[in-house]
């Protein structure tokens, strides 16, 4: 019984993590546009030159999307701390992680 608790919480917590890591990178994956600058108005002037051609907006590279996801805290961390904290405590469960509180005197 004891092997079977720690391959189900030894699943659950490696799914947590491997969840969280997939949210991280799906918020970084789309597109965040940078504001475009402000456009001076222009005056209704028959001298004035109108351009119709918006400028291109301007794209994060993908490097800084990544970083700027993982910085700041989202549920997909959580995910993570849970998942890591599952595969701990599977580990005790099988046996692989053992605490042995003893004292010796000497003689």
């Amino acid at each position: 019984m004891r092997d079977w608790i720690a391959v189900i919480v030894a699943v659950l917590g490696v799914l947590l993590v491997l969840a969280g890591a997939v949210l991280i990178v799906l918020q970084a994956l789309p597109e965040r546009r940078l504001a475009p600058a402000p456009v001076a108005p222009v005056a209704d002037n028959a001298d004035t030159v109108v351009v119709d051609t918006p400028p291109a907006p301007q794209v994060e590279p993908l490097g800084s999307r990544l970083i700027g996801a993982v910085k700041s805290p989202t549920p997909a961390d959580r995910l993570i701390f849970w998942g890591i904290i599952l595969l701990v405590l599977a580990a005790i469960a099988a046996g692989a992680i053992s605490f042995d509180f003893g004292a010796k005197g000497g003689s």
